[in-house]
């Protein structure tokens, strides 16, 4: 009987009274950091529908009241694309008019005023239909954009003579370039431009570059229309180069 009584008055101590608190304090304080981190996880699944959603308001919105005029006669700026110095870099000489290559004057809509107010300007579409990739392009490369849709990261605008350089996310999901990596050699990529000219692109070659390693963005295509296709590896440690031709 005394052992008994012993025994409850050990279990029964300041001190194990103490460290069963803090371990329902510990409990708690778990549960709401793994709270916490869902409501993290849950509000960045929900900003990546929602620009999900504006990309796909900015492709419908490719015919908006904002025009602005392309003339392929205007002049083409030579610059240097071996890191060096350009500081005499000098125009090329203006396309000239004749039936093989009529100056394209047409005005066309690449101006989009979404539902957040904000203004996007884009210089065209891009569709893979293997693995279901359909996204309007943005002109330039930001972090802000890149969140918004694909963007135009270098290069010629699109389906001219050159390589059109395109980034976009792998979100590792459906969304902008995550099934990129799916791609295999065969493969196609079509290009729309602003004047509604959709041209097909034959996947050539796939491969993982370093993310300073910028090679895949020259433009010696030996007079051909090249698409490169650019995003991160699942890790996020290097980048998947896809890299697509005429056909």
């Amino acid at each position: 009987m005394n052992q008994i009584l012993i025994t409850e008055k050990i279990y029964l101590t300041p001190e194990l009274k103490r460290k069963k608190k803090i371990y329902k304090l510990n409990f708690l304080l778990s549960i709401f950091l793994i709270v916490v981190l869902f409501s993290f996880y849950a509000y960045a699944e929900y900003d990546r529908n929602k620009n999900e959603d504006i990309s796909q308001d900015i492709l419908a919105g490719m015919t908006s009241e904002d025009n602005t005029t392309i003339n392929k006669d205007s002049n083409v700026w030579i610059i240097a694309l071996d890191g060096s110095e350009s500081n005499n870099v000098q125009p090329a000489p203006p396309v000239e008019e004749n039936p093989s290559n009529p100056v394209n004057t047409e005005k066309v809509n690449n101006k989009y005023t979404a539902s957040n107010g904000r203004t996007y300007t884009m210089v065209g579409k891009i569709s893979i239909p293997s693995i279901n990739v359909n996204y309007p392009i943005l002109d330039e490369t930001t972090d802000a954009l890149l969140k918004v849709s694909v963007c135009k990261f270098w290069g010629c605008e699109p389906n001219e003579v050159g390589n059109l350089c395109i980034a976009g996310h792998n979100y590792r999901n459906s969304r902008f370039f995550s099934k990129v990596l799916n791609l295999t050699v065969g493969n196609t990529v079509e290009i729309t431009d602003l004047s509604d000219r959709t041209i097909q692109y034959v996947v050539y070659d796939k491969y993982t570059v370093d993310p300073t390693d910028v090679s895949c963005t020259s433009q010696l295509t030996n007079g051909k229309k090249e698409v490169t296709l650019i995003t991160c590896t699942n890790d996020s440690k290097q980048r998947v180069v896809v890299k697509a031709r005429e056909t």
